[in-house]
Formats: C-alpha cells, sequence, structure tokens
C-alpha cells in the first residue's frame, strides 16, 4: 500500500514510477510474485534496492509513519539486520491489520490475533521466549515423536495407491494435525473440523486481495467474515485455556506448558490475551512453513530420481520399513542433507522482515526510523559465492560445505531464531521418512508450477501428484514441469 507522511526520503536506490500507480503497481508486483520481481531488482540496482525510489510504500509495517520498503540479502545484512535486536523490530503477522485493533468492539482481537513473539521487542520480547523455550526444548520435541508418528500413519493409511491429487493440500492438512495434537492436545482428524482448521481459513483470508484493498466490515466483504471468525476463534480459544487451567499440569501439550510457565525472579506468568497471542502464533507459522519445505522437497525429489534412490537407500537400511526413533534420525545423513538443500533452492520462509525502531544506517544508506526491510533469506542461499551452481538441487554439497548461520538461515538468526526450528526438523524427517519408504509420489504434469509468497513460499496451484507404492521406479514423472519454477532451479526436460 501506498502511505504519505512527513519524514525524510528514502535515498536507496530502486525504480523510480512517475504516478501514484506506478508506485502502487510495483507493490502488486511484489505481491504476485515476490521472489520474481525482487530477484529483477537485485539485478538491476544491487543487494540493497527500494520498492520505490523516494519511499513512500507501506507492505507490513502496522506504524502509522512508514517512510518506505527496502530490500536487502547477503549474509553482512542477514547479520546486521538479525542480531540488532534492538534495531530491527518484529511486529505482529496480521501486519497492516493490526492498526485496526482500536476500530470498534469487532476488532477488539486484532489486539492479540497472532501476535505472540513477533508482536514484542526489546526486554519483552526476551521474557516471553523465556517463558515459551521450555515447551520447546530438545527433551520436551522428542517426547512430540509418537504423537507425529501416529498422525503421519493415520495420513498414509488414508492414500490410495492410483489415487491422484494436490499432495501440498495432504501436507498441510498432516502438519496442521500435527501442530493442532502437540500445541492444543487435540487430534482434528481427517476431517479438520476444530480450532486448527479455523485458524487455517483465517489464514487463508487473510491473503485474499480483497482484505487490502476493501477493509470495511460489511456483510459480503471478507474483513467482515475474517472479523466473525476471529472472534469464533477467541470465544473457542477462551474456552480451551479455562479447560486446560482446570486440568492443572496433567497434560503437557505446548499451550498448557505456557499456561504454566512463570517468571523464575516475579513468577507472572502469561495473561490469557498473551496466550492467544503465542497459540495463534506458533500454530500458523510452524505448520505453514513444515507443510511447505515437505511439499518442496517431495516435488524436487521427484524429478531427480538418483537423489530419490539413494535417500531410499539409506532410509531401509536404517530404518528397515519402520518409522524412525528420534535417536535414528541421526544415522540418516542423506535425508539431512536432501533437506537443507531442499530449504536452500526452495526456502520455505523467503524473507525476514523488520522495521527499524530509530534512523539508522545499512549499506551505506540512511533508513528513517520506520522503514521495512525484508531480508531475503531466498536471494542469499542462491548466491553463485556461497553456493556453486546454486540453481542446482545436489545434496552432495553440503558433504564439503559448512555455511556459517548468516549465509545459511532458514530458520532465521539471532535473538528471533525460530523458536521451533528444532521441532520441525524432527517433524519433516519423520514425515519423509516414513512416508518415502511406503509409496512413491509421481509428478503429474497438470498446472504450472509458480512458487508465490511472502510469509511463506507455496505452489500457488497446488502440486499434483500421483500415488504409488514404493516400486523404485523413480524415473517416472521426471520433465515436463512448467511454470516459473523453471527459473528458479534447474529441472530436467
Amino acid at each position: 500500500m501506498i502511505q504519505s507522511a512527513n519524514h525524510p526520503r528514502l535515498t536507496v536506490p530502486g525504480p523510480a514510477p512517475k504516478t501514484a500507480w506506478g508506485r502502487m503497481a510495483n507493490v502488486l508486483r511484489f505481491g504476485q510474485d515476490s521472489v520474481g520481481f525482487t530477484g529483477q531488482l537485485f539485478q538491476t540496482y544491487g543487494p540493497i534496492v527500494s520498492l520505490n525510489q523516494g519511499g513512500g510504500t507501506n507492505l507490513y509495517s502496522p506504524l502509522p509513519d512508514c517512510p518506505g520498503t527496502i530490500f536487502v540479502y547477503g549474509p553482512e545484512f542477514v547479520q546486521q539486520v538479525g542480531t540488532q535486536h534492538e534495531i530491527y523490530y518484529k511486529h505482529p503477522l496480521s501486519g497492516r491489520l493490526y492498526r485496526r485493533k482500536d476500530d470498534s468492539d469487532r476488532t477488539e482481537p486484532l489486539k492479540h490475533f497472532v501476535v505472540g513473539l513477533f508482536g514484542v521487542n526489546s526486554d519483552r520480547h526476551r521474557q516471553h521466549r523465556q517463558l515459551i523455550m521450555p515447551a520447546f526444548h530438545k527433551q520436551q520435541i522428542e517426547l512430540y515423536r509418537d504423537d507425529i508418528v501416529a498422525i503421519t500413519q493415520s495420513t498414509l493409511d488414508a492414500l490410495q495407491v492410483g489415487q491422484q491429487g494436490d499432495i501440498a493440500q495432504v501436507m498441510r492438512l498432516l502438519t496442521m494435525r500435527i501442530a493442532t495434537k502437540t500445541l492444543f492436545g487435540e487430534d482434528i482428524g481427517q476431517d479438520g473440523n476444530s480450532i486448527g482448521q479455523l485458524l487455517q481459513n483465517i489464514l487463508a483470508v487473510m491473503r485474499t486481495p480483497a482484505m487490502i484493498f476493501f477493509p470495511y466490515d460489511l456483510p459480503g466483504l471478507p474483513y467482515h467474515q475474517f472479523l466473525n471468525q476471529i472472534a469464533q476463534l477467541d470465544d473457542k480459544m477462551r474456552e480451551m485455556i479455562a479447560h486446560k487451567r482446570s486440568a492443572g499440569n496433567q497434560e503437557r501439550d505446548v499451550l498448557s506448558m505456557l499456561i504454566q510457565a512463570r517468571d523464575e525472579e516475579n513468577q507472572v506468568g502469561l495473561s490469557e490475551d498473551e496466550l492467544l497471542g503465542h497459540a495463534g502464533v506458533i500454530f500458523a507459522a510452524g505448520h505453514e512453513t513444515s507443510s511447505n519445505a515437505l511439499t518442496w522437497t517431495l516435488f524436487l525429489l521427484s524429478q531427480h530420481p538418483q537423489v530419490a534412490s539413494d535417500l531410499l537407500d539409506e532410509l531401509q537400511h536404517v530404518l528397515q520399513g519402520e518409522a524412525p526413533t528420534v535417536a535414528q534420525l541421526a544415522q540418516l545423513p542423506l535425508l539431512d542433507r536432501v533437506i537443507k538443500e531442499s530449504m536452500r533452492v526452495l526456502s520455505p520462509v523467503p524473507w525476514n522482515a523488520r522495521v527499524t525502531s530509530q534512523d539508522i544506517e545499512l549499506g551505506g544508506y540512511f533508513l528513517p526510523q520506520g522503514t521495512e526491510v525484508f531480508v531475503s533469506i531466498y536471494q542469499t542461499h542462491q548466491m553463485p559465492d556461497l553456493y556453486p551452481q546454486p540453481e542446482r538441487f545436489n545434496p552432495q554439497r553440503w558433504e564439503s560445505i559448512a555455511p556459517s548461520i548468516y549465509e545459511y538461515s532458514p530458520f532465521s538468526v539471532g535473538p528471533r531464531l525460530c523458536i521451533g526450528a528444532g521441532f520441525a526438523m524432527i517433524e519433516i524427517k519423520i514425515v519423509l521418512a516414513m512416508l518415502l519408504q511406503r509409496y512413491r509420489l509421481q509428478f503429474v504434469p497438470q498446472v504450472n508450477i509458480d512458487p508465490i509468497g511472502t510469509i511463506v513460499l507455496t505452489s500457488k496451484q497446488g502440486m499434483p501428484m500421483q500415488i504409488h507404492a514404493q516400486d523404485r521406479q523413480f524415473g517416472q514423472g521426471v520433465g515436463d514441469v512448467q511454470g516459473r519454477v523453471r527459473e528458479m532451479v534447474q529441472l530436467p526436460g
């Protein structure tokens, strides 16, 4: 969106539209293809570029005065933005919608909806993170293994050999079930009727363009539907919190642990609104990232038969057809390399968005307070100096490289390193290990594969695949891939 205010102009180079519509067109181009559009900007202007020369845009910040938007990539920028916690602030996942929280009684839930760790900074962020950390401690994460295995087994049992469908949707429901079980202590089942499904529906409505251009609380408009849904979510979540409080310390899901968490110094816990905010963020950020990482990995394996064959050899040798224990995951180095390479080539989270809390210099340019800074995780992972032939899906490269945390950062870096990174990696590994031993997924060239997204990188038209019993016929379905994905990764055919 376009924002006008009295503030210093951005001097970061970028395209110079002559009209307000020209500036809006750039905003729309970013929304339609954030990775491809900014790739062109980086090629033209270098590793630091403005969405519009002179600023005047507002993509993410809920603050009333946004000087403009810049994009950066490269390890130096990843480090500067990711580690300077007091300068580069985060804001709620609801973005610009957050500023509407005081509009009416119906917008009250926006005060905490998907706020969580994204909506707190400085000392509050440190305090909240310390309260949440025990729920994601390594030992606690390992306790979730049996739930992940049981839900994955249930999902695989429901698939039918010969069936053709959108594997992205299958992975989305699978990770949603895992998220709701580990977060709330309930399995939503195959039908998906629960808090988890309601949250998913809300996130889908938030992505519609009409939410941006017609944010009016009128029947028939998405914004009206959105407010109805977050009110419903609020009621359901408050009922669940009340139930868990009455259950005491008997349950060990994430939400129960957050309810019980207390600050070591003053024994103060999280308020009910804070619990609602954290639960929404953990769910949204967690299952969306994992489902897209799984989908892209399965797609890349479907187009690289030798890698798929070698990986199956490893899985069968170590696991003998069984689900992996946590200890066995360490005995699967190729699985680890495949996932790392997949998250490098098609980063599930392509951007790390921040807002400057004060005037600051970055890359030799002055950034006024309130400037939006989008760090490109995807573009950093594509730098040929760091990753020779970066467009190639080559898990073998991880046998000889050891990039720094600033050169490879699929889960961000610094004080805001994704708190659920350990959980996500265990989840992704278990699901892949179980699925690949049982089935071969064959890509079906029905639609263009166009990666889109800002918060997560997803396939616009889904990922059509056919289910086969694991017959090792990995050459089937290779090639014939169409769409923008061919501009991002080298594929056969």
